[in-house]
């Protein structure tokens, strides 16, 4: 019997241990897409205690406690931050068999060295104080803690109407090494559900352009100079959450008259909607494409399911669930108008629900066109097939139908600076997959050939892919 989170944890042949331990364990980390704040890098914050860093903004965590019947006072509430802390350490225990259970105690032990003690109610007291304590040290600021986990690259998340001047405070800082950069998210561009919303960020981008936005024309043009701002601030990728992808034809003018209509405060119908998202994918997708970027597409999360706590809480705190969305009609004709305009650039996606991930391992072969290796990716597992489960399923959909080789392989996506350990993780279970081919004689027993894939999967091919240079 192996011990729990051993040197070999989840590498059950000795291949599998070889090429993890002699060629993933030290490559390092290409995170390309994540949600860490980047005013936190830019000031190289540091926590005031374990809760702050561990917990604030989890909903990973905060779904398991009230799962565990813990009172949202002590998940989001006015709780002291102990508290919550002890309430979440009152529900690991119950987290067994789930990969939280797994991830938090990889977590205390790679950056904090707690190894052997398992979190629970009665340990709660000395792990929250050991970890507190060492978080006030300078090597666990941000800036400290992305080094500490052989972080290279960092993208973070950006609405077009952000400022960017933490992205541009921390391109003039010579000192840190690690690369931050930003990512345009327009999301909020394209949410015309509300009236009310949608004007109120069109107010803000307005701001942000300078520029007075009275149609859709001009609208357009601010989205144009905010991309225009991002590349200058050294922005090589674009990033989307939709439930699915739009396609629906149009016009000109009927984009021109739905803008005009949400614009008076009129709220739209549902065809309409999809107009108008399909609108903005093509001329967002055709930036993009202008400027050979990368664009990435997280689709299929149905959002705020729960209208009640959406209310009290607000979004984007553990009530988004797996959506049911069409997909390979509409993906295959949003793709197949970029291809047609000689407008389709480098593409990521990744689904939600894992019954999508033949439809993507096969729709991505339909778009490869010779001229970048990889150029349509299957994205990694993501959020709820982030897990061993998940993450194998998509790694063989991959192999089996694709390039597994070509893979730009795993990222955080995560608002957590405790995270990095998911690229281990994940590094763990690919090596595992592919040390028990090697001894079950499926693939050949070479180590050179094997291993560099890889470091390849693990790290360099993130790099050719997303070319980013180094003068940027």
């Amino acid at each position: 019997m192996k011990p729990f989170l051993s040197e070999d944890f989840m590498l059950q042949t000795r291949t599998a241990a070889t090429l993890y331990h002699q060629y993933a364990e030290d490559m390092p980390i290409y995170d390309y897409h994540c949600h860490l704040p980047v005013r936190d890098i830019a000031e190289n914050k540091k926590f005031e205690n374990l809760t702050q860093i561990w917990l604030h903004g989890d909903h990973y965590k905060w779904r398991a406690m009230r799962a565990n019947g813990v009172n949202e006072k002590f998940i989001t509430g006015n709780a002291s931050d102990f508290e919550k802390f002890q309430a979440w350490a009152a529900t690991v225990p119950k987290t067994l068999c789930n990969p939280l259970y797994q991830w938090t105690h990889l977590e205390l032990k790679r950056y904090f060295g707690i190894e052997g003690t398992l979190l629970n109610e009665n340990t709660a007291k000395d792990i929250y104080d050991i970890c507190t304590e060492i978080l006030q040290t300078d090597a666990f600021s941000t800036q400290g803690i992305l080094q500490k986990m052989n972080v290279r690259i960092v993208c973070t998340t950006d609405d077009p109407a952000d400022s960017l001047e933490y992205h541009q405070q921390l391109k003039e800082n010579q000192s840190f090494p690690v690369r931050v950069l930003p990512a345009f998210r327009p999301d909020k561009a394209m949410a015309v559900e509300s009236p009310e919303n949608f004007n109120g960020w069109v107010d803000q981008l307005e701001a942000a352009a300078g520029t007075e936005i009275i149609n859709y024309e001009t609208f357009m043009e601010a989205l144009r100079q905010r991309h225009d701002v991002f590349h200058k601030t050294s922005c090589r990728l674009s990033d989307h959450g939709i439930e699915q992808p739009y396609a629906e034809d149009y016009t000109e003018a009927q984009i021109q008259r739905i803008f005009d209509k949400i614009r008076s405060g009129i709220s739209l119908e549902k065809s309409e909607i999809r107009q108008f998202k399909s609108a903005m994918l093509i001329a967002l997708a055709v930036m993009d494409a202008e400027k050979s970027w990368t664009q990435q597409f997280h689709l299929g999360a149905l959002r705020n399911v729960n209208t009640l706590a959406l209310q009290q809480l607000g979004p984007d705190t553990g009530y988004d669930t797996i959506g049911d969305f069409e997909m390979a009609g509409p993906l295959a004709h949003f793709l197949d108008r970029l291809e047609n305009q000689g407008k389709l650039t480098r593409t990521i996606l990744y689904v939600v629900n894992p019954r999508d991930n033949e439809l993507i391992a096969a729709m991505i072969g339909n778009f490869q066109d010779g001229s970048i290796p990889g150029k349509i990716q299957f994205g990694s597992a993501w959020w709820y097939n982030d897990q061993k489960d998940g993450m194998e399923h998509q790694i063989k959909s991959l192999a089996n139908m694709g390039l597994l080789s070509r893979f730009v392989g795993m990222l955080t996506d995560s608002r957590s600076f405790l995270s990095y350990p998911r690229h281990e993780y994940f590094r763990r279970v690919l090596c595992n997959l592919i040390g028990k081919d090697v001894d079950n004689g499926e693939l050949p027993d070479d180590l050179e050939l094997i291993g560099s894939m890889i470091k390849d999967i693990c790290y360099n091919n993130a790099v050719r892919y997303f070319d980013i240079k180094e003068d940027l």
